[in-house]
């Protein structure tokens, strides 16, 4: 059985990295990609292993420390043999480093697309303006980088009509709203039967799922009709009471911007809306919780056009912004 490795920072994996790992792949029994993490890269090496394992399924990772100098191919090769506990008979890259780590480490290597020729891109390029190497990120590569802005507001404020405007706008994938076809199943059979927390969560977890899809396909913005955070808000207001357990599922959820439709276009009764009182105190309700919480939102108002003037401009900056999402 042959066996070779594939080794790296992979900050962040692209399609380069994919080619060089399949190539492998090809050419031995048992592969082994190890990725270099060092403390203060904003990508942990587990979060970037696991991209790679999505992108290529079945492939062997290991995350190890990032201790010695890149051109430091001796130590490097030391460090790899207590790792693995072998030597293995082959080393797949794309760098000079190879033919020197391998005389050490006592493996034969394989130079895979040095000039870039097939691939051209580096991770470096990417950690500089991800938006301009778009199209060499595989799509869990993309999410991580996607800017994600959630239009959020009571009822017949022109949410959906705002988010669908924007994704067009951008060419890009808008998030639907989960809670919605949910309630449009339900309402025939149990409209009479009120809600239960547990369908809340599941509403609150489905929305997070569709959306964590969606922003693999996305035109680097994300335009979300909602999100769990709103689940939250509309828990408390069918249930009467808040729910930690509806909160929980939006821990740690982020956001660019939320755009928060405004309350001054006539209400519309569309056979499954509440009142235009209760929009207005659900309004309110939002821009309370959204200071408390110190999201960053935006009140859109006036018509459609000025709505969506006003919320362009916004996407425009946060598009502008050269940096990794935490």
């Amino acid at each position: 059985m042959t066996t070779g490795i594939v080794i790296g920072k992979f900050y962040p994996p692209h399609k380069g990295h994919r080619f060089l790992i399949e190539k492998a792949i090809q050419n031995v029994d048992d592969l082994t990609v190890i990725i270099c993490h060092k403390g203060g890269q904003k990508i942990s090496g587990d979060l970037r292993a696991s991209w790679i394992r999505e992108t290529v399924p079945g492939v062997k990772t290991i995350v190890i420390n990032d201790i010695y100098p890149e051109d430091d191919s001796k130590a490097w090769a030391q460090y790899t043999l207590e790792i693995l506990g072998f030597a293995p008979d082959f080393v797949f890259t794309s760098e000079d480093y190879g033919e020197v780590y391998c005389r050490y480490l006592g493996s034969k290597h394989i130079s895979i697309d040095r000039d870039r020729n097939t691939i051209p891109i580096s991770a470096s390029q990417i950690r500089a303006n991800p938006f301009a190497c778009w199209e060499y990120l595989d799509p869990p590569v993309k999410a991580y980088f996607t800017r994600r802005i959630c239009v959020i507001g009571a009822e017949s404020t022109g949410t959906t009509t705002l988010a669908r405007a924007l994704a067009s706008h951008y060419q890009t994938s808008m998030v639907p709203e989960f809670g919605r076809l949910y309630y449009e199943g339900r309402m025939e059979s149990l409209a009479t039967s009120g809600w239960e927390t547990s369908e809340f969560i599941f509403i609150a977890q489905e929305q997070n799922k569709l959306e964590d899809t969606l922003a693999q396909y996305c035109n680097k913005i994300l335009i979300c009709d909602t999100d769990s955070f709103a689940t939250y808000i509309w828990h408390e207001r069918y249930m009467g009471y808040t729910s930690h357990a509806v909160d929980l599922v939006n821990l740690n959820r982020k956001y660019e911007l939320y755009l928060l439709t405004d309350v001054d276009i006539p209400f519309i009764q569309d056979g499954t809306r509440e009142s235009e009182q209760i929009r207005q105190s659900m309004h309110m309700r939002f821009i309370e919780e959204l200071e408390k919480r110190n999201k960053s939102f935006l009140l859109v108002s006036g018509s459609h056009g000025e709505r969506m003037s006003k919320s362009i401009k916004a996407c425009d900056e946060i598009l502008k912004t050269k940096r990794f999402i935490d």
